[in-house]
């Protein structure tokens, strides 16, 4: 199975936007079948075969999801280069987090009540 120094060696290389789809192959390649985000803190859930899972420890201070989502919102908080304040506004536009599929090559954004407000292909 795979282990979060992998990961992290894949996210310090390709994690980058311009790189996304060569990320999520390097993920599937060493057996990630999904990577959740959580906004409130930006810890990660890497999902592989067989319920195993490796999470990373969180990695900003803890942001309150708004209880009301807003696509337009979740639009413009996209556009953001700095992580920090990209989850900031995700987290004020309603997305409690995003998930990655490694085998589709997409990423979905969901708000609190699990309703995919965007999905967009990385391919």
């Amino acid at each position: 199975m795979f282990t979060i120094d992998q990961i992290n060696e894949i996210h310090d290389t390709l994690g980058k936007a311009t790189t996304l789809p060569a990320y999520l192959n390097a993920l599937k390649a060493i057996g990630v079948v999904e990577s959740v985000s959580f906004v409130t803190d930006g810890h990660t859930e890497h999902l592989g075969a067989d319920g195993y899972v490796v999470s990373t420890p969180p990695a900003h201070q803890t942001f309150t999801i708004a209880e009301v989502s807003d696509r337009r919102l979740l639009t413009e908080a996209l556009k953001e280069t700095n992580y920090e304040k990209m989850s900031k506004a995700l987290a004020d536009s309603g997305i409690e987090k995003w998930i990655f599929d490694t085998h589709a090559l997409t990423i979905a954004y969901l708000d609190k009540a699990a309703n995919v407000l965007l999905k967009e292909d990385v391919r």
